[in-house]
């Protein structure tokens, strides 16, 4: 995206385009969800899974200014109130209730996709592109709490023997999604040099996997709706300390 000379300007075109970019993606999971080309339950997860990862890369679209953080954190925010004015009934959305609910009820917006928005603000301003804590803490509730509720549904038939709702293997989803989306962007925004600090990737590897680690701990305890919570805010805490 090319610099423009007014850096407000720029920085508002990029929120634009995130913001466009997010909606479509949303409205998309939405309308497929709404007409049952998928399952409320899958859809909940490919949208929990996809859009936090699609904000993140249009971060490098924001001006290095420090501002730019509170830009790019205007698109979680419309979207986590308009979640909200549909959780509350003061907006009328079947199709986002249909594709980001497991039981069709609104109210059901107000914990796990709402406690999403949340974070995502919350990170965005807080750690921003220059750090890899926010970035590592966010791929951990997208890639590996998504992809551990998918496979272990599927697969999941070897219950863990604390938490019979968790299974073996969707521990080892959570783990491998976790460390993989997590490590990938940390090295695509590296390579762009975005990072205050460069990063050893090697280090870097090991710090990603011991806090996908306890990531996955985190995420198989019984917590029902707050896993979005407590497994970012364990991934920050270990995040501050060990980067």
């Amino acid at each position: 995206m090319p610099t423009f000379q007014n850096l407000l300007w720029h920085d508002t075109i990029a929120t634009l385009i995130a913001l466009t970019l997010a909606v479509l993606w949303l409205r998309m999971m939405d309308a497929i969800a709404y007409r049952g080309w998928l399952d409320s339950k899958l859809s909940r997860k490919i949208i929990h899974i996809g859009t936090g990862p699609l904000f993140v890369l249009c971060w490098p679209l924001f001006s290095p200014e420090g501002h730019a953080r509170y830009f790019a954190a205007l698109v979680p925010l419309i979207i986590t109130v308009q979640f909200a004015a549909i959780g509350v009934g003061w907006l009328k959305d079947p199709e986002a209730v249909q594709a980001i609910t497991r039981t069709g009820d609104p109210k059901e917006i107000l914990r796990g996709p709402l406690y999403y928005g949340l974070v995502f603000i919350l990170c965005t301003i807080a750690f921003w592109r220059t750090s890899p804590i926010g970035i590592v803490a966010l791929m951990l509730m997208c890639g590996g709490d998504g992809l551990a509720d998918i496979i272990g549904r599927r697969w999941g038939t070897r219950k863990l023997p604390l938490n019979p709702d968790k299974s073996w293997a969707g521990s080892a989803a959570m783990f491998g999604g976790s460390f993989g989306l997590a490590l990938v962007m940390l090295a695509w925004f590296d390579r762009l040099g975005l990072f205050t600090t460069p990063l050893n990737l090697g280090n870097t590897a090991g710090i990603v996997a011991a806090i996908a680690l306890v990531g996955t701990v985190v995420e198989a305890l019984p917590l029902r709706d707050v896993d979005n919570l407590t497994l970012t805010g364990a991934a920050v805490a270990l995040g501050l300390w060990l980067f």
